[in-house]
């Protein structure tokens, strides 16, 4: 068996009909549970419309390029340009009035 990293937590996930045994910091197992649940919710919506007549495979590469896209569009929607520009302007205006 693996030895306990220290830190770590040993977990287990099911994904796929897969058993997935890991070692995770326990502040982020959470974060772990939350991904098991994503990937099976849309992993199994892809089953039920494609199982029987697309492969596995293909249910699976569906299922994570869903899973992506989501990943992606929730990247660039924390774009921190705006909130730089008016960070850098209030600090600006503070240096001023204490001149």
């Amino acid at each position: 068996m693996a030895e306990v990293k220290t830190g770590k937590q040993h977990i287990s996930l099911n994904i796929c009909d897969e058993k997935i045994d890991i070692y995770v910091k326990a502040d982020e197992e959470a974060y772990y549970r939350d991904a098991e649940k994503l990937v099976r919710t849309t992993y199994g919506k892809y089953a039920d419309l494609f199982r029987g007549r697309r492969s596995e495979r293909f249910i699976a590469a569906t299922a994570l390029l869903e899973i992506g896209v989501k990943y992606q569009m929730e990247s660039a929607s924390k774009d921190t340009d705006s909130y730089n520009t008016l960070l850098e302007r209030l600090t600006s205006d503070i240096d001023e009035a204490l001149k």
